[in-house]
C-alpha cells in the first residue's frame, strides 16, 4: 500500500500523503509550489486541524473532564482512506476511533477532497457529527508556500480582498491569545512582506476578506475562501516559506477555562449535520 496519492491535470500534478491527508507537492508547469518540510525550521507542508485550532489551555475540557489535546488537534496524524479516485481529484476520509476520544470524546466522520485543474487546486472538507450529542470543534488550513515564489526576484506582498484593520492580537506565552493587540503595516488592503514580521503569527479574527493574493513582480498565488471566518499568515525569520491558514477558530485566550463548546469561536454541530469548507488556489506566472 502507498503512502501518497497522485492527481494531475495537464502538468500540473499534486501529491497527498494519507498520513493525515496532507499536500506535500503542488507543481504547476514546472513551478513547484508548496514548501516541502524541513526538519531545520518547519517539517510540514500543508497540515490540516482539527478539532481545535492553535494551542491549548492544558488541553481541553468536556463535561468537566480534561482531555489532553494539544496544539491542532490531532487530524493531522490519522490515516486516511481513498474512497473515491479520478486521475484529476481524489477523496480521503477518517472517523473517530478508541484513540481519537482519549483526546476529543465525540463521534465525528472527515472526509476531503482534492480537485486539480491547470492551474488550481481545490480543498473540500466536509465534517459530520456522528454522535448523540452536539459536537464542537475547529477545522483548518495550514498550506506553506516557497517564499520567494518560484521566479520571483522582488519583494512580496499579501494583498487581500477587503480592507482588513491593521492590528492582530498579541500571542501570549503557551501559544493563548491576549487582549492585546499589535500595529501591522498593512495599507489598505496591501501588507508587504518581511521575514522580522513573523516574530509570531499575524492572524486577521474576523476577517472581512475571503480570498487574498500572495504576489511578486507578475506572479500571484491567489487563494480564495468559503466558510472560514479568520485569516493567518506565519512564518519563521529567515525561513524560505510562507503560510496562507484559514481557520474557523482559534488558540484558547489567555486564563480561559471553561467546557470546550464555551470557547470563543468554536464552532457546534449537532447529531447528524454536517458542515462544508473550501479553499481553491491558483497559480499565475505570466
Amino acid at each position: 500500500m502507498t503512502d501518497f496519492v497522485q492527481i494531475s491535470c495537464g502538468d500540473a500534478i499534486a501529491r497527498v500523503n494519507l498520513r493525515g491527508a496532507e499536500l506535500k507537492s503542488w507543481v504547476v508547469g514546472g513551478d513547484d509550489l508548496l514548501w516541502p518540510g524541513d526538519p531545520a525550521s518547519w517539517p510540514d507542508s500543508a497540515p490540516l486541524l482539527f478539532p481545535v485550532v492553535g494551542w491549548t489551555r492544558d488541553g481541553i475540557r468536556v463535561d468537566g473532564r480534561r482531555y489532553p489535546l494539544g496544539l491542532h488537534g490531532f487530524i493531522r496524524h490519522q490515516i486516511f482512506a481513498v474512497v473515491a479516485a479520478a486521475p484529476d481529484r481524489v477523496t480521503l476520509a477518517t472517523s473517530a476511533d478508541a484513540q481519537t476520544k482519549t483526546l476529543f470524546p465525540f463521534n465525528f466522520h472527515m472526509n476531503i477532497e482534492y480537485q486539480i485543474t491547470t492551474n488550481k487546486l481545490r480543498q473540500v472538507l466536509h465534517v459530520v457529527n456522528e454522535g448523540s450529542r452536539p459536537m464542537p470543534y475547529a477545522v483548518g488550513l495550514h498550506p506553506g508556500f516557497r517564499w520567494p515564489l518560484p521566479g520571483a526576484t522582488r519583494a512580496h506582498a499579501v494583498i487581500f480582498d477587503s480592507v482588513e484593520a491593521a492590528e492582530v492580537p498579541v500571542i501570549a506565552p503557551g501559544g493563548l491569545f491576549s487582549q492585546e493587540k499589535r500595529a501591522v503595516p498593512l495599507h489598505g488592503r496591501r501588507l508587504d512582506l518581511t521575514p522580522n514580521l513573523f516574530s509570531e503569527a499575524l492572524c486577521f479574527l474576523d476577517a472581512n476578506s475571503r480570498g487574498l493574493d500572495f504576489c511578486s513582480d507578475e506572479k500571484v498565488l491567489r487563494m480564495t475562501l468559503d466558510n472560514f471566518r479568520h485569516i493567518a499568515l506565519w512564518s519563521l525569520p529567515g525561513a524560505k516559506f510562507l503560510c496562507l491558514e484559514a481557520w474557523t477558530g482559534h488558540g484558547d485566550p489567555v486564563g480561559f477555562d471553561g467546557d470546550l463548546s464555551e470557547k470563543p469561536s468554536m464552532r457546534l454541530l449537532v447529531p447528524g449535520e454536517k458542515a462544508r469548507h473550501a479553499a481553491t488556489f491558483s497559480w499565475r506566472a505570466p
